[in-house]
Parts: C-alpha cells; sequence; structure tokens
C-alpha cells in the first residue's frame, strides 16, 4: 500500500496476523508482570490525584489463566527479531517525515467513526477472546469508569489502540512498525528490553554514536526527547497531541503504554527530567487496564454508545480529526 492510500475495506490476513502477534506480546508482558509484581517500586508523586490509585476491576481475576510465558515468548520472538533489526535512527526519522509530508492524505474521522473503522481490522486467530476491537476499547474503558478514574483517563482507555489505524493511513511495512514493546533509538539499546541479543542485526548498534549510552541525547533530556520506535503508540500520539484536550498524563499513558523497559523494568532514567516521573507514575496507573481487561464478556455498544460519544465531545473540540 502507498504511504498516500487509504483503504476502505476490512483488514484480513495482515490485521489478523497483526492481531495475534499484538496479543502474543500482550501475553508476554502480562506473565513477566505477574513474576515481578512484588518486587516492582511504585512511584507516587501525587497522592491526591487519584487516576494513579491502584486498579480494582481485576483484584479477583485469576492473572494465571493466561497463556504461560515461554509459550509466548516462543511465539513473539521472531517479530522481536525483525523489529529490533529494523527500528533504526534511519527508518524513524523517515516514518516521522512520511506522517507530517505534505503529499499525505490524512483522511478525517470522528473519533467514533475510527473506532468502527479499526473495528474492521478482523482478527481470525486470537486464542484468547473472540471479542471484536471495539469490545476490547469499550472495556478497557469501563474497567477504568468502574474503578472511578477521571473522565478523561477513561477517553483514553477508549483509544488507546486507534494507532493501529495506521495500517490504513500510513503505509506500514509490517508487523514491526505497528506493535509491540516500544524503545528509544539513538542511544545504546538497554539489555532490560525484550529480547535484547536480537539487537545484533541492528546497524544503529555499532554506530560510532548511536551506539553509545547516551547516543544523541544528554542525561537528564527528558523522556519527551527521545526519539521512541515508530508504532501504533507514537502514531496516535503524533495525530492527538494538538487534537485534543486530553491532559499530558492521558497523552504519556498513550505514547509510552508499550514502553515496557521504562515502565516496568527501570530502564531509561538516566534521560527523566522533571515532570516525567509524574508521567510514569500515569503510565504505570493505566497498564492493569491495558493488559488485564480482555473478556469474553460481551459489552453493549448501543447502550454504550452515548456515553462514550459524550465523552468524545467533551476532550475533542473538533468532531472530525485528521489521522
Amino acid at each position: 500500500m502507498a504511504p498516500s492510500a487509504v483503504y476502505d475495506g476490512p483488514i484480513h490476513h495482515n490485521g489478523a496476523a497483526l492481531e495475534a502477534i499484538s496479543d502474543a506480546v500482550d501475553d508476554v508482558n502480562v506473565l513477566k508482570a505477574r513474576a515481578t509484581e512484588k518486587r516492582r517500586i511504585e512511584l507516587r508523586q501525587d497522592s491526591s490525584a487519584d487516576f494513579d490509585a491502584d486498579s480494582q476491576f481485576d483484584a479477583t481475576k485469576d492473572r494465571s489463566t493466561f497463556r504461560q510465558y515461554e509459550a509466548a515468548c516462543d511465539r513473539v520472538k521472531n517479530f522481536y527479531a525483525e523489529q529490533h533489526a529494523k527500528q533504526t535512527v534511519a527508518y524513524n526519522l523517515a516514518a516521522r517525515q512520511r506522517f507530517h509530508s505534505a503529499a499525505r492524505v490524512r483522511p478525517e474521522l470522528s473519533v467514533w467513526d475510527a473506532i468502527e473503522k479499526l473495528n474492521t481490522l478482523v482478527d481470525e486467530s486470537d486464542p484468547d477472546t473472540e471479542l471484536s476491537q471495539i469490545q476490547h476499547l469499550l472495556q478497557s474503558a469501563e474497567a477504568i469508569r468502574r474503578d472511578g478514574k477521571p473522565r478523561w483517563m477513561q477517553l483514553v482507555g477508549l483509544v488507546h489502540d486507534l494507532g493501529k489505524l495506521m495500517l490504513f493511513f500510513d503505509g506500514a511495512q509490517g508487523q514491526w512498525d505497528v506493535v509491540g514493546d516500544s524503545f528509544p533509538v539513538g542511544c545504546r539499546f538497554d539489555e532490560r528490553c525484550i529480547f535484547p541479543e536480537t539487537f545484533v542485526a541492528n546497524p544503529d548498534r555499532g554506530h560510532p554514536v548511536f551506539g553509545t549510552e547516551f547516543g544523541i541525547y544528554a542525561p537528564g533530556c527528558g523522556i519527551g526527547n527521545l526519539i521512541m520506535s515508530w508504532g501504533h503508540d507514537e502514531y496516535l500520539y503524533l495525530v492527538l497531541r494538538d487534537q485534543s484536550t486530553i491532559p499530558a498524563e492521558g497523552l504519556a499513558m498513550i505514547r509510552y503504554h508499550s514502553f515496557y523497559p521504562w515502565h516496568h523494568d527501570g530502564a531509561y532514567h538516566e534521560f527523566m527530567a522533571e515532570g516525567d516521573e509524574k508521567l510514569l507514575n500515569a503510565v504505570r496507573a493505566f497498564n492493569p487496564y491495558d493488559l488485564y481487561s480482555k473478556s469474553n464478556e460481551m459489552l453493549s455498544v448501543e447502550e454504550l454508545e452515548p456515553y462514550y460519544m459524550e465523552l468524545i465531545d467533551e476532550f475533542f473540540p473538533q468532531r472530525k480529526i485528521k489521522w
């Protein structure tokens, strides 16, 4: 698909394969989180903010029912080998140039229309759930809502996966530049990234600048100044940052929810600046709703649509946004 092309039909084979990998990636992160949950240190900066209180919706959920860590790792290792080899500084600069190009067609859709379009990304192979894309988004949002989190965080739950629309709109090259754990490029790849040994095939690994500890950055430069690996998180962040009133914490949840080396494993903290700890807490607060809300419970789209349409109108001043 050419970078400027817009495809209006359902994506079957590519979409199913993408979702199969995306779900396997989630399985790895679910099981890794469970294994390290007791050891994880929760950083709290603003005790009065209710959005980062512990999640309650999953308190009785048997997280061991998800597929086991080793099997999930086997499934995604080849995916990460490709992702780690191809996510270079050069590719990331080109991807952003493509996104911002005046020649790129940017379709205009309302958020709800975008959700319905994502729903045509057909999943034919997910063993954890047979529910549609819209059901997953509503499950995340409703779990956040049931726990009494702020309205803006409920909205984040509703839209957090809409970056996968880049399969339709942004000329994605494959699965490796849409899903998977994210990480910064332009500096040494941290050993706490998943399958760090697979970075050996990345040409930036031996680069005289990109392969050094700090690379093109400086300690304390701020997480927001890192060039994050291109994927659905970064794409959606770029789409929404200037077209919504979602607060900084919500935009961080969108941009960094796949940045597991940072928010789960403690990597790249040397680049954090003032204010980044609050964003880190926000991403950690959102993480359970992304990982553990998937269920075969059917929600009524018709009953919930009016509530979420009102929520969308509250945070998106313009009815249609450019994708």
